[in-house]
């Protein structure tokens, strides 16, 4: 399992996955962010950038916050 940063920006002008020089990513989504709905494209966005399925990675901190933490499953 690998933990990365993440710096959200939902309702953003378009989806966009950026890794950055410390090895966090930036990740913009146009979803808004209500029920879940940003959260779910940062999940989507993230699968098709590391070529994974979604069910491979999982938000386990800020999920109501524009700094998240997630798991990326390796196996």
């Amino acid at each position: 399992m690998t933990k990365i940063c993440l710096k959200v920006k939902p309702g953003a002008r378009k989806n966009q996955v950026i890794k950055k020089e410390d090895g966090s990513f930036a990740v913009s989504v146009t979803a808004p962010p209500e029920k879940g709905k940003a959260n779910k494209a940062v999940i989507r966005f993230l699968a098709d950038y590391f070529g994974i399925a979604k069910s491979k990675i999982r938000v386990i901190s800020g999920a109501t916050s524009k700094n998240k933490i997630a798991e990326v499953s390796d196996a």
